[in-house]
């Protein structure tokens, strides 16, 4: 039995070559790889996934960077912050008789020629950040050391610096660029910048050029080949690998930019330059959930007996991260478990935001602190903002376009799916709203009222769908943020939460599994609920279509909190009890 011919770990760009040689020697015209595989991604699928290849794929972070070798195999996860479009690249060319191909590379490994057996494909372009708000325990700890990690060779060789002031610059901005605009706008590129030997020669001595980046946020480059536009989405959150390219020795010269973009006056490597935002050339992409982020799941579902005992431990940590508030706890986990999972006209079915009330100045920030890290270790992405008059008149929300530079500028509510964040009031004065504040003001209104996000585009307006737990803190009744949910919080003690290691993962897996289960109501309960809403109705006819959804929603919280995927009888009297003493402390 002959051994694996490829190093898909180490050399994934020679096992391309191989199996783009090995197509042509049977046979294939270059000119008809333009859109499909000729065997290289299936070679990777088979790693990463039969193989079990995918464990030993360093993670991409800013950690990571320091020590991952250019050109070799790596996996990226991220959210799409924006989408760069498309550009031309030169996929297959004649090396006097020999065929080779450019493909998942920015440059060439032997000269390109402009002859007529050149052969242009297509790729887009993809600028991912980390999902933001993501907490320190939802990034996977499985890295992967090289060999050539010696730290003995490492201080052999300075790495260049970079321009200080570039470098400070270095945040979710650093793609200002012009190189695309939108998708319909394509750039020819022959990738002949002679970079290739630097890379080269850094890799083969062992030096690691790890690029100037922030500290706290990697972003980065994706290259997609032969892929729907449909399946990739922004904001939407992936994993991708591919292979890791980088130049440390990128100087930005726009008087030789002319000689790669061939007559294009702005480029993709003047304005995101590699040593500053590295290059993944995919191979694979998958969109992540919630769950994906777990660092460890049980391998069988649990027993409904086994939910139940979680259901009760997690309702007992936010009872006494409450201050012994059980109402407000039993809220809280609805609320945690809650998610848009349809969308009947203008109504994101499924919210469930809160608003907590009677918190001061005083309190708000024992309480507030408190139900924060107890959420940051719960949920994978959190996040929390103070409102204030100020915050309101200067704050940067939506998401905007800037067609001087051609990218999406991003904003507090660009979030990823199942985003949690809280929004504290409490320092929120009598003030005057500018026309920025009266703008951010309705936008807050329009996320927590119909989950979208509204991006501007400066000749026009567009609705982004968006599913983001709101949990609103305040003295009173918000006026900004109008939730589906207002309790008065009456806690009657401060206690200190300690948990176990093994309690935290159990209550991460129950919130990001259960809030996906499928759900229904048989015929016969329908006709209680309809009966008991009708009778709630005639004995206060304040109640609306939005009161009546809402406790649905509850039920359909309540059933699934317990691991169940159809409501019954005792969880519809359970949402009917928590909904009378929420009335009675309205009162």
């Amino acid at each position: 039995m002959v051994g694996v011919a490829y190093d898909c770990l180490a050399n994934p760009l020679g096992a391309v070559r191989s199996t783009f040689e090995k197509a042509i020697a049977s046979g294939s015209d270059p000119a008809s790889f333009d859109g499909r595989d000729w065997g290289a991604v299936d070679l990777f699928r088979n790693f990463l996934y039969d193989d079990g290849g995918l464990s030993q794929v360093p993670i991409l972070n800013s950690a990571s960077i320091r020590w991952v070798q250019p050109n070799t195999l790596v996996r990226f996860r991220g959210m799409i912050q924006d989408m760069l479009g498309n550009e031309f690249y030169v996929g297959a060319y004649k090396d006097g008789s020999v065929w080779r191909t450019n493909k998942f590379t920015d440059v060439p490994q032997f000269p390109v020629d402009s002859t007529p057996d050149m052969r242009l494909w297509e790729r887009r372009m993809l600028y991912c950040t980390p999902v933001p708000g993501q907490n320190s325990w939802a990034e996977s700890s499985n890295a992967v050391m090289y060999a050539s990690m010696e730290s003995g060779t490492q201080q052999k060789e300075k790495r260049p610096r970079v321009d200080a002031e570039a470098t400070d610059n270095m945040d979710y901005d650093v793609s200002d660029n012009g190189i695309e605009g939108s998708p319909s706008t394509k750039k020819l590129k022959e990738n002949g910048h002679s970079t290739q030997q630097s890379i080269t020669e850094g890799t083969s001595s062992g030096m690691i050029m790890a690029p100037d980046v922030n500290s706290g946020s990697l972003p980065c480059l994706i290259k997609i080949y032969d892929c729907l536009e449909s399946d990739l989405k922004l904001n939407e959150v992936f994993e991708f690998v591919g292979v890791f390219t980088f130049d440390s020795e990128f100087k930005e010269d726009k008087d030789e930019s002319d000689d790669f973009t061939n007559g294009f006056s702005e480029d993709v490597l003047v304005h995101l330059p590699p040593n500053k935002v590295p290059r993944l050339h995919c191979f694979i992409h998958r969109k992540l959930a919630v769950h994906d982020f777990l660092p460890c799941s049980p391998t069988n579902e649990p027993k409904p007996n086994l939910v139940k005992e979680i259901r009760e431990a997690l309702l007992r940590h936010l009872t006494a991260v409450l201050g012994n508030d059980g109402i407000a706890a039993n809220f809280m986990l609805l609320h945690l478990l809650s998610m848009v999972y349809s969308r009947a006209g203008t109504v994101a079915v499924g919210k469930l935001s809160l608003n907590l009330t009677c918190l001061s100045r005083e309190s708000a920030p024992v309480f507030g602190t408190q139900l924060g890290l107890a959420l940051k270790n719960l949920l994978p992405f959190t996040q929390c903002i103070s409102l204030t008059v100020d915050y309101l008149n200067t704050a940067s929300l939506a998401p905007r376009k800037d067609y001087e530079t051609s990218r999406l500028i991003t904003g507090a509510l660009q979030l990823a799916e199942g985003s949690h964040v809280i929004f504290d009031e409490t320092r929120l004065e009598a003030g005057i709203l500018n026309s920025v504040g009266v703008e951010n003001a309705r936008l807050l209104k329009t996320l927590i009222e119909l989950q979208k996000v509204e991006y501007d585009f400066k000749f026009y307006k567009l609705d982004m769908p968006a599913d983001i737990q709101m949990l609103v803190l305040s003295e009173g009744k918000s006026n900004i943020l109008p939730a589906d949910v207002v309790l008065p919080f009456h806690p009657s003690s401060v206690a200190s939460a300690e948990v176990t290691t093994e309690a935290l993962e159990a209550w991460r897996w129950y919130l990001a599994t259960l809030r996906s289960l499928p759900h229904s109501i048989d015929s016969e309960l329908q006709k209680v609920i309809e009966n008991d809403l009708v009778a709630a109705r005639q004995e206060d006819r304040t109640l609306g279509t939005q009161d009546f959804s809402r406790l649905l929603t509850m039920g359909r919280l309540m059933s699934m909190s317990f691991g169940e995927t159809s409501l019954s009888l005792e969880h519809w009297q359970m949402v009917k009890e928590l909904e009378r003493l929420r009335r009675e402390r309205l009162k």
